[in-house]
C-alpha cells in the first residue's frame, strides 16, 4: 500500500541522512494522526513500527481505540502536541494514568500552563 511505501522511503531517506553524517541519535517516524483519521489510513500506517503524534483530544480517543484493538502498546510513543484545551489535557492525563508510560506531552505555549 502506498502509505507503507511512503513510511518507508521516509525511514530510508533518514537512515541515509544518519549514515551520511555520522548522527549518533536515534530517528524514531511519528505519524500525526490529524493527516488523516481513518482507522484503515492509520492501521495501515502502524504496521511500519512508528509512533503516534496527537493534536487534540479526539486524537487521543483515536489512540485509546487502538490499544483496545492490540494495536498500540507501551512501545509506541505517543507525542501530544498541539495546543492543550482542558479536555486534550484531560485525555493526556487518562491515557498516562491507565499505564500508557510512552505518552510525551510537548509544551508548546507556556498558556497552557494555565490550565
Amino acid at each position: 500500500m502506498l502509505i507503507s511505501e511512503n513510511i518507508q522511503k521516509a525511514k530510508r531517506w533518514f537512515e541515509k541522512a544518519i549514515s551520511d553524517n555520522n548522527y549518533n541519535g536515534q530517528y524514531n517516524y511519528s505519524y500525526c494522526t490529524k493527516s488523516s483519521h481513518f482507522s484503515f489510513v492509520i492501521e495501515e500506517a502502524l504496521k511500519n513500527d512508528i509512533h503516534i503524534e496527537t493534536s487534540s483530544a479526539h486524537d487521543i480517543d483515536i489512540v485509546n481505540a487502538l490499544i483496545k484493538k492490540g494495536l498500540v502498546d507501551g512501545s509506541t510513543w505517543v507525542i501530544c502536541n498541539g495546543f492543550k484545551r482542558e479536555r486534550y489535557i484531560d485525555n493526556i492525563v487518562g491515557l498516562i494514568n491507565s499505564g500508557h508510560s510512552t505518552c510525551i506531552p510537548i509544551i508548546d505555549n507556556y498558556e497552557e500552563l494555565d490550565l
